[in-house]
């Protein structure tokens, strides 16, 4: 209940406060949000799998994001930005959809 309650007072503080993102971190921001996905997802399947561990969860969630974000960051310093901002997020996506996939097992037992 808690995360819930979380996510939506950090939703009503987003729309009330409405934050912008400077320039220069916005090519930063979907790789962010993609990394952080992974984290949750793979939190989530942990979870169902009765594996959870808070600490290990919170050093993924940062650590994802971060290492992302150095990918992306290294990526616009060689001038190939684009390709492997797009790398990061396929192969972010690849583990989403398998952790997706482990928790539709889970849940509805097929």
């Amino acid at each position: 209940m808690i995360p819930v309650l979380g996510l939506v007072v950090g939703v009503v503080l987003g729309l009330v406060f409405e934050p912008t993102v400077p320039l220069s971190l916005q090519p930063y921001l979907p790789i962010a949000v993609v990394a952080a996905l992974d984290a949750v997802f793979g939190g989530a399947r942990a979870r169902l799998d009765r594996v959870f561990d808070a600490r290990v969860f919170v050093i993924s969630f940062v650590s994802n994001v971060v290492v992302a974000a150095l990918i992306v960051f290294l990526g616009d310093q060689l001038g190939v930005g684009a390709q492997l901002s797009t790398a990061v997020v396929v192969v972010l996506g690849i583990r989403i959809f398998g952790n997706a996939a482990a928790i539709r097992r889970h849940v509805f037992r097929a």
